[in-house]
């Protein structure tokens, strides 16, 4: 034994060893692959972290490293327990957590949520047989797998070392040679172990293309776990929604106002990362069977230690039945199932271009086709499944997408040697055997596939959509035929600089279509950044409705970067024609302030715009009262005021408020004040539509005062 020291394997995370005890300290996403690059080859504890999500990522990550203990450690072999540190609730929250992700639902959620008997009974046969067992063959309850230690009075015992909890994920670590401090509120960015290359140039829309975010397994340490986006019609349907999604899609020049929905394979971390999603501008439609969205709801609420209820609030469930195929806005979707340890599922995308049927095949995680064919005998899997899987191994696609993973629960690549499609990818493979790398290639991040390349229409439907958001109506037909008679697509490559600050604005206003920008200035001395833009927002129509002839500040392109380019001439008479100048003034007026409160601290420039068009400006003069409405909401964002004899300060609230309680009392203005008030109903309408705000809103009450938040999870069931 020796005096603890303590080193980062990631960022979010801290391991302290002593010679004889190893303790991880929280566990954000992908942290299996920091302790690999770190040489770091066993752990003992797990010490669950207090704050559940920082920069878009949760931090109870358990998955892998559980793996990593039993597997690679040998902590099954060994018959050892896993050390799990936390308080009461937060391990109940893990527990179940971990249950959902390795053993699946039982058999009463299954009947809760109606699941077809003979799916049922495979999934719980399949679950069953893939499960870790004890000597008799019975099934290991998740929580037999660990020494339980909740903090009591503020302190845990595990092994060699005492854990004193000294603050918000702040511990003084301690054994009879000496002691060491902890401190994750250190790492306020939560990013990758690996290295993530970005795209420079930009690709364009297509009617049907693939792009790999990641193509790797949870134990892959240089390359993103297996995540697709299927472009399809300029829009973007995700398949998985991987760690780190954020950065990844960055990395690719997508916007998240490009995704409109996510098709959901299963629950395992290197697969359902949902936060991000979470935090979308826009609704997102996740598409999956009801089994595996509401046990995708069911993690994501213990990871955040919310109600399952509020986490429905921020997504939309487009159900899909394995075996029967929807139609998704032109694209068909024919679900399958296939065999992994948990209930999952892969699909056939197809789409009608000329006469042709263009189809790309997702399988999904899959068995080995020879393991499927001894369940099948046995029993475990039903005859429909097998010989569906079978079908798709042998069948035409344009492009086959193929877990290659060769594990315990992943597939054999020479399943595919019977394929008759164009092209065969195999993801979940770090590299191929010789004898398959002249046939098939391998997903990696980066790489695009085209089905069918894009022409400018899609780039016409594009702009309508956006146009429309940023207006809040439907764009007028004439109007937006006349935009588009002179508009022009620009495509700009990482770091090009799209407009100059102090130029003249050359008659041009710009709609970004793809990617993200920077506003940033210049003064002579400080360089700063204005504000981050992304795929939606607009550039320089301020110029044209205050006719300011200069622009005020650059704009950079920081991914790859598609624009739609308009005559200033004719959107000037559009607004001025349509009566728009005044509104959008006003809601030029309102964005900075919005920015700058508390209550909307995070939004996206997309969110801030949309806040800002239900926002009205309200001012009083000094020595006035004003009596709040309980169907409105006010923020005071300048002025000085008093509710009694208390002094209210910037960003004090009045009347109804989202998530607490309506308070209508007096309030006196003193010297001059202005409100911002938001109509209760047009407020919620926008909050239930817009899951940024509505999650950003629910944090902020909790930073307020947690006690008054009423979502908040208290102690849970593990089964």
């Amino acid at each position: 034994m020796s005096k603890p020291t303590v080193m980062a394997p990631a960022q979010g995370s801290r391991i302290v060893r002593d010679g004889t005890s190893t303790i991880l300290f929280g566990q954000p996403p992908e942290v299996l692959k920091g302790l690999l690059r770190h040489h770091v080859e066993s752990f003992d504890t797990l010490v669950l972290t207090d704050v559940k999500e920082k920069d878009g990522s949760v931090l109870n990550n358990l998955e892998f490293p559980f793996y990593f203990f039993l597997f690679v450690a040998n902590g099954l072999a060994e018959g050892r327990k896993l050390s799990l540190v936390g308080s009461e609730r937060d391990i109940s929250h893990a527990l179940r957590l971990l249950r959902m992700t390795l053993n699946g639902p039982n058999r009463a959620e299954l009947d809760k949520w109606q699941t077809d008997n003979t799916l049922k009974e495979e999934w719980l046969a399949v679950s069953e047989a893939l499960a870790l067992t004890d000597k008799s063959g019975k099934t290991i309850p998740i929580e037999d797998f660990f020494n339980l230690v909740p903090f009591k009075h503020g302190q845990a015992q595990t092994n060699s070392m005492v854990i004193a909890h000294t603050g918000t994920d702040e511990y003084l670590v301690r054994n009879n040679e000496g002691d060491i401090s902890v401190d994750l509120n250190e790492d306020q960015i939560i990013g990758p172990s690996y290295p993530v290359q970005p795209d420079y140039v930009p690709g364009g829309l297509a009617k049907m293309s693939l792009e790999v975010l990641g193509g790797a397994s949870g134990f892959t340490i240089n390359e993103a776990c297996t995540g697709l986006a299927l472009c399809f019609n300029g829009d973007y349907i995700l398949i998985d929604s991987i760690p780190f999604l954020d950065q990844h899609l960055f990395a690719r020049g997508i916007s998240k106002n490009q995704v409109s929905a996510v098709f959901l394979t299963h629950l395992h971390d290197d697969h359902c990362t949902m936060f991000p999603l979470m935090m979308m501008p826009q609704r997102v439609e996740v598409i999956t069977t009801k089994e595996i969205y509401n046990m995708a709801m069911d993690k994501l609420a213990c990871s955040l230690g919310w109600d399952i209820s509020v986490i429905h609030e921020h997504f939309t469930l487009v159900e899909v039945v394995p075996g029967e195929s929807i139609n998704y806005y032109g694209l068909n979707i024919d679900p399958h199932v296939t065999v992994h340890s948990i209930p999952t599922i892969g699909a056939t995308f197809s789409t009608i271009h000329k006469d042709y049927t263009r189809q790309i095949c997702i399988v999904g995680d899959n068995h080995s086709m020879h393991t499927i064919q001894e369940m099948n005998e046995e029993g475990k899997v039903s005859d429909k499944t097998a010989r569906s899987l079978e079908n798709i191994y042998s069948k035409r696609f344009n492009m086959l997408v193929a877990d290659g993973g060769a594990g315990a629960i992943h597939g054999d690549p020479g399943d595919v040697l019977k394929s008759q499609s164009d092209r065969v990818v195999f993801v979940h493979v770090e590299e191929l055997p010789n004898d398959f790398n002249t046939t098939f290639s391998l997903a990696s991040s980066g790489k695009r596939y085209s089905i069918i390349d894009g022409d400018p229409s899609i780039y016409t439907s594009q702009v309508n959509h956006y146009l429309t958001i940023w207006l809040g109506k439907p764009f007028p037909n004439r109007w937006m035929r006349s935009l588009l008679a002179d508009e022009e697509i620009r495509r700009y490559n990482t770091e090009d600089v799209i407009i100059v600050q102090d130029t003249e604005t050359r008659g041009y206003v710009y709609l970004i279509l793809t990617g993200y920008c920077d506003v940033v200035s210049h003064d002579g001395k400080i360089f700063s950044k204005v504000a981050s833009l992304q795929a939606g927002d607009i550039i320089g129509e301020m110029a044209v409705i205050t006719g300011t002839a200069m622009r005020n500040a650059s704009v950079v392109a920081t991914t790859p970067v598609t624009v739609c380019v308009f005559a200033e001439e004719t959107f000037s008479a559009f607004i001025e024609a349509e009566g728009f100048k005044e509104e959008l003034l006003d809601r030029w007026m309102i964005r900075p302030l919005i920015a700058e409160l508390p209550q909307f601290s995070g939004l996206s420039s997309t969110v801030i715009e949309k806040v800002g068009r239900i926002g009205q400006l309200q001012k009083f003069d000094a020595a006035e009262t004003f009596k709040p409405c309980s169907d409105s909401w006010y923020i005071l964002v300048n002025g000085q005021a008093k509710r009694g004899d208390s002094v209210l300060s910037t960003a004090s609230e009045f009347g109804w408020q989202p998530h607490a309680e309506t308070n209508c009392s007096s309030v006196h203005i003193e010297a001059g004040a202005t409100l911002l008030e938001f109509n209760k109903t047009d407020f919620e309408q926008l909050r239930l539509n817009a899951p940024q705000l509505n999650y950003l809103l629910r944090k902020f009450r909790i930073n307020e005062n947690a006690s008054n938040a009423d979502w908040m999870l208290d102690l849970i069931a593990i089964n």
